[in-house]
């Protein structure tokens, strides 16, 4: 046995999660996805029915893996615990409001910035409405969070805490995306590093957001939703490398406050 296949073997089973999680979605895109586009030049709705297949690929490689990551629990046991807890709505509002809040915040500074009009970074774009909400909830919120947020955000808060557990999410969630930096962006040079640079921050604060309102009702849902609401907006959006710098700076003040007040609570021994 080689080094290399020693050190894996010895891997903690989440990090084996982790690997397949990022393998099984890069084979997808660049398989299914790139076949369809390069061979059968699919349409534009199906290319992205088939994006969003792709983006199942942290709950298929959760399914594939289960009896290895959670071996005395059923699949039925781990959803009906990952949605078991009562929602608050009061949580559920407030991250609409601070997720919705911060991309049309980061629109309107674009606007000002340049001379424009806030209406106009906005397209409804080839999909009618009904059916660009369905393909915004049946893709990363529906298909990512049972991997991201069900199994690898409690066990990275479990052996790293809660600070350091989400700060490694966000970055294993942002890189995740890697390869469609590079096949789904028009981005090259100073502008891909700061693209680059964007979703790392910008995925880390969501993450902040979700691990603080999940710490005060562990339901996946909130996950779920708050996903939506920043994928919704944003596929609405016409707009360019300096965008993803404001929303970048604006989603890092707010993840810093949820994080902020998390740490108040804790430290007053609160979770209201």
């Amino acid at each position: 046995m080689t080094t290399l296949e020693s050190k894996f073997k010895n891997m903690d089973k989440m990090w084996k999660y982790v690997i397949f999680a990022y393998l099984l979605f890069w084979v997808m895109v660049m398989g299914i996805c790139g076949t369809a586009s390069m061979v059968f030049n699919a349409s534009p709705l199906t290319m992205r029915w088939l994006a969003n297949l792709c983006a199942w690929s942290p709950t298929f490689a959760l399914l594939i893996m289960f009896k290895k990551l959670r071996p005395n629990m059923t699949i039925k046991d781990f959803f009906l615990d990952a949605f078991e807890q009562k929602l608050r709505l009061d949580l559920l509002l407030l991250s609409t409001v601070a997720v919705i809040g911060g991309i049309l915040l980061t629109v309107w500074v674009l606007s000002v910035a340049k001379q424009s009009l806030f209406s106009s970074f906005f397209s409804l774009g080839a999909y009618s409405l009904p059916l660009a909400l369905l393909l915004s909830f049946l893709s990363g919120p529906t298909g990512e969070e049972s991997g991201w947020r069900g199994y690898l955000r409690p066990e990275l808060n479990n052996k790293y805490g809660f600070v350091k557990g989400s700060l490694i999410l966000g970055v294993v969630w942002a890189f995740w995306h890697t390869i469609l930096w590079f096949v789904d962006s028009d981005f090259a040079g100073l502008a891909l590093i700061l693209y680059v640079i964007s979703n790392v921050v910008v995925m880390t604060s969501l993450v902040v957001i979700m691990n603080v309102v999940l710490d005060r009702s562990n339901n996946l849902f909130n996950a779920i939703w708050i996903h939506f609401c920043f994928n919704v907006i944003y596929s609405f959006l016409e707009v360019d490398i300096w965008f993803f710098v404001i929303l970048s700076v604006v989603f890092a003040l707010i993840g810093a406050c949820y994080l902020m007040y998390h740490l108040k609570q804790k430290a007053k021994g609160s979770f209201a």
